[in-house]
């Protein structure tokens, strides 16, 4: 694991930070190469059940790629695999949330809204800055799903942020609190999803991103072809029991 990048490990939660905050937490080889490892780790490990993205420091989440390190690389069109990006060059079947820390510009932004679920700190702010320095944005394709047309368009052509507040008033930020209490909130949101049964949150959470992609008939079949092994699990069985018995359910995640 990189330096650039720490993995905590809090009961059934893991806490990825990116760990740069003299520079803000910008993009350098170290992040890339440290959050693609977090990652595999992540799923590889069947104790852990929900991860936390954040940053180090007060300031920032993530300002964006190191531009003097791509300024001294020449860097042109960056490889898909450039960045790791959860749901495109890295799979993840587990609830990940967002904790942002100040500023997510650019590919900051990027990490956040690959990110399931998004806490923000009131100091937060989201911006689309590549116009600024004339590089490229389509990682911001999937914001048509989560904002409507004219703010994406506004972001896009302007480059100016966007508050944690306004984001939440449009329903990109699921709620935003004191940057003392972020950590906090994040873990409360994670132990929450914890709590349910595994093979459901999964199979919410993948329904979720099918539907975006097509229309109410063909997702309706999709999330009946999702859910049917879910119904076929013990942990179908032990829900109710648990109920009906007025005890915790203990879920086996088969």
């Amino acid at each position: 694991m990189s330096e650039d990048v720490l993995f905590e490990i809090e009961g059934p939660v893991a806490v990825i930070t990116l760990n740069r905050p003299a520079q803000l937490n910008a993009i350098n080889s170290g992040i890339r190469h440290g959050l693609a490892e977090a990652w595999k780790r992540f799923e590889q490990d069947e104790s852990l059940k929900v991860a936390i993205l954040t940053g180090s420091g007060e300031r920032a989440f993530c300002a964006g790629m190191d531009l003097k390190e791509a300024a001294a690389t020449g860097l042109q069109v960056p490889p898909r695999d450039f960045i790791p990006v959860l749901g495109d060059n890295i799979h993840v079947t587990k609830p990940v949330i967002a904790a942002v820390n100040g500023v997510a510009y650019a590919g900051g932004w990027l990490f956040a809204q690959m990110c399931d679920l998004c806490i923000a700190s009131e100091n937060a702010s989201f911006g689309i800055t590549e116009p600024k320095v004339g590089r490229g944005v389509p990682w911001a394709t999937p914001l048509i799903h989560m904002l409507p047309q004219r703010i994406v368009m506004e972001l896009l052509l302007t480059a100016q942020p966007l508050s944690a507040r306004r984001a939440c008033e449009l329903g990109y930020v699921n709620a935003v609190v004191p940057l003392d209490r972020l950590r906090a909130a994040a873990m409360e949101m994670a132990l929450t999803i914890v709590r349910n049964a595994p093979l459901t949150v999964r199979a919410a959470r993948e329904l979720v991103y099918l539907s975006t992609e097509m229309g109410r008939s063909a997702a309706l079949r999709v999330g009946r072809h999702l859910f049917e092994p879910v119904y076929m699990s013990e942990d179908a069985q032990e829900g109710p029991r648990a109920f009906a018995e007025k005890r915790p359910p203990k879920w086996q995640g088969r």
